[in-house]
């Protein structure tokens, strides 16, 4: 047979291609149909994410010490989840018990389902879960009655979820809407509510019933049904144990800590740090602020007691700011929220400076070589146009020294230094540097000469940059509220106010103007240049202003109503300057006490050091431990007791235990694996008590 007649043959066997072209191509376009029908209802019903996009967001110290956070809808805490700042070993032993293969499946674990229906069906009621964390996630985007319905619209959700988000980002979503009991939403704010902490570190313990909470969050909650929320615990961990992600002993020790309570959130900094939560980018799940919560622990009741003595509508305002990069290291906005007015913060109320700004009326003089610190000017009665101003004492020292007359805050020579450089000018200048004074509505159009006594409105955030312009060589830039803030400032070169021999100049003035009687700020000035400071009094005594450089700082103080009521006689000098001193001390002394310490659950024989007076301590067996020994009765080696004290006598499970002839040690020589009360007494007849389990080897 010819090649052509064989390969004829061959072909003729082959059934034909024709006739399998078109069952492909409806396949292929029923597979097409399918997926774009998928695609569009994907799109026309997507998963509501509205509760992933609105968090709790954190406003942070310079040191990641929690200052405060702002509640959701209803009051809920809902905190993001950050896992960079979540205990990896948590995430691990938390995917582990409730989903073992999520990293795996497509959003629903069809092994997990199988295993779920089938024991349903055999048993008829379901003994086990099928739901992935991310059909768990589905149905906190979406909460619905739990029906079979709404299983199956959570499948579906599940899949559009992994269709849209990494592994990691489904992650952090369930861990940022889990309920964990009350009104508290992720696994931050449970940390932070129950432990004190963030969820950076934590014990087995604590992981156990942060695992355990969401699947039952208010029958479960520690501070309501501890019985429940431990029995919930030892279930996990034990799941633990099963899976191999902790020891027997790791575990016992785990079901003895402690079970938590709920702690209020703290408010430190309430102001600003609720405007920098406010003002946080939607997608931040923490604002690092340059606040030092320390301080500010420090200044919040100084500035509270100030309030109090100067009447009951009074309050007060202190801002604190490191000149290098304009770091506010402090702010307080008020005397206490239990004040009149006390949720305004009122650094950043419009308020009259009255003297204050006069420093910056002679730098411009003496930057522009209109005057000179020893220029001679006369302070007497003297119009200006249609304005004739008066000291505040109502008494005139003749010829005086441009230096003289702003330590002394003489009004004249102000006037006739501010004539001199003109109020257009001072305004463009202040205006240049970032600060803009307001003026009343009812002013004329052309500022006038009453500026250089208050007759306009600054806030005191605008008067600290102006403040740590005078500290930096006559550069000024805008205040720091957050860590990259500070960090484009130190980048700056800032903008020209005055120039740098003008601004040594008043502040080697300001430092000789007499401060309070019998008071200095040493704390702050100690090895250094005094503090320079200025103070100021509006119209009708309604504004107390105090404002001081010195030690690298600049510090703000200001005492009035926050209706902008008039006080009787209530000055600058009096009112301000002290709590200026006050301030000028609190910066640079630190803490009277250790910072404290996120509180951990220490094993029960570590949770108190006591006195050697106390009785025995007894160190060996720990109490709640678990020992495991070679073999059992009179033949094995035993096991050393150990306790710190003297003339000690032991006893296991009420019988002594006899000292060794030859060592005079105690040895127990348990009988049997189980658990025992161990019992050390001295002879004043104090005792120390541990109760151990006993293994095999």
């Amino acid at each position: 047979m010819t090649f052509s007649a064989t390969l004829g043959a061959w072909r003729s066997r082959l059934p034909p291609l024709d006739r399998h072209i078109p069952l492909l191509v409806k396949a292929l376009i029923v597979l097409v149909a399918v997926q774009a029908g998928l695609t569009v209802l994907d799109l026309a019903l997507p998963p509501d994410l509205g509760r992933a996009e609105r968090s709790s967001p954190v406003a942070l110290d310079r040191s990641g010490a929690w200052l405060r956070a702002l509640p959701v809808e209803n009051g809920r805490w809902r905190i993001r989840a950050d896992l960079e700042r979540t205990d990896p070993s948590f995430r691990k032993r938390l995917i582990a018990i409730e989903d073992r293969r999520f990293w795996l499946h497509p959003g629903v674990d069809p092994i997990s389902l199988v295993r779920a229906t089938g024991g349903a069906i055999v048993r008829g009621h379901a003994t086990s879960g099928a739901s992935t964390l991310t059909m768990q996630t589905a149905r906190l985007l979406e909460p619905r009655p739990r029906t079979i319905g709404s299983k199956l619209i959570e499948i579906l959700r599940a899949f559009q979820l992994e269709a849209r988000m990494s592994k990691r980002e489904i992650l952090a979503l369930y861990l940022t809407l889990a309920p964990y009991g009350g009104n508290l939403e992720g696994v931050r704010a449970a940390s932070l509510s129950y432990f004190g902490h963030e969820p950076e570190s934590l014990t087995n313990g604590e992981q156990a019933l942060l695992i355990a909470l969401p699947q039952s969050p208010e029958a479960r909650r520690p501070d309501r049904f501890p019985d429940e929320a431990r029995r919930a615990r030892a279930r996990v961990l034990t799941k633990m144990i099963r899976a191999g992600l902790i020891a027997e002993p790791g575990a016992m020790e785990a079901e003895g800590e402690p079970l938590p309570g709920r702690a209020v959130f703290p408010a430190r900094a309430w102001h600003a740090s609720g405007e920098l939560a406010r003002n946080a980018p939607g997608d931040a799940a923490t604002v690092h602020s340059t606040l030092d919560a320390g301080l500010q622990a420090r200044l919040e009741p100084l500035a509270a007691a100030y309030a109090k003595t100067q009447g009951p509508e009074a309050t007060a305002a202190i801002l604190v700011v490191e000149i290098e990069g304009r770091a506010v290291r402090a702010l307080v906005g008020s005397g206490g929220l239990d004040r009149p007015g006390g949720w305004i913060d009122m650094t950043r109320a419009v308020r009259s400076p009255g003297s204050a700004l006069k420093p910056f009326i002679y730098a411009m003089a003496f930057d522009d070589g209109s005057a000179a610190p020893d220029t001679k000017i006369q302070d007497v009665a003297t119009r200006f146009k249609d304005y004739q101003p008066e000291n505040f004492d109502r008494v005139f020292r003749g010829e005086v020294t441009a230096a003289e007359a702003l330590a002394h805050s003489l009004n004249v020579p102000a006037v006739a230094m501010m004539e001199k450089i003109g109020p257009r000018s001072f305004m463009g200048r202040l205006e240049n540097a970032g600060v803009t004074l307001v003026r009343p509505r009812s002013a004329r159009p052309d500022p006038g000469l009453a500026i250089a006594l208050g007759g306009e409105g600054i806030t005191l955030r605008d008067l600290a940059v102006l403040y740590c312009a005078l500290g930096d060589e006559g550069l000024a830039k805008p205040l720091a509220f957050t860590r990259e803030a500070e960090q484009r400032n130190q980048q700056s070169s800032g903008r020209r106010l005055v120039g740098a021999k003008a601004a040594g100049e008043v502040l080697d003035i300001l430092r000789d103007a007499p401060g309070p009687k019998g008071r200095i700020p040493s704390a702050l000035t100690r090895g250094g240049p005094g503090l320079a400071f200025k103070t100021g009094t509006s119209y009708g005594f309604r504004d107390a202003v105090a404002a001081g450089v010195a030690g690298g700082y600049v510090i703000i103080v200001w005492t009035g109503r926050a209706d902008g009521g008039a006080r009787g006689g209530l000055t600058g000098r009096e009112a301000a300057l002290p709590l200026l001193f006050d301030v000028a001390d609190l910066v640079s002394s630190g803490p009277s006490a250790p910072p404290p310490i996120a509180p951990k659950a220490a094993p029960t024989a570590l949770q108190r050091l006591e006195r050697a007076e106390a009785g025995p301590r007894l160190i060996f067996p720990p109490d709640r431990a678990t020992v495991q020994v070679d073999a059992f009765g009179p033949g094995s080696r035993g096991l050393v007791l150990a306790a710190g004290g003297e003339n000690l006598s032991w006893y296991v499970d009420g019988r002594p235990v006899p000292l060794e002839p030859v060592s005079n040690r105690p040895i127990w020589r348990p009988e049997a694996p189980g658990f025992y009360a161990v019992t050390v007494i001295d002879a004043e007849g104090r005792e120390a008590k541990a109760r151990v389990r006993i293994k095999g080897g």
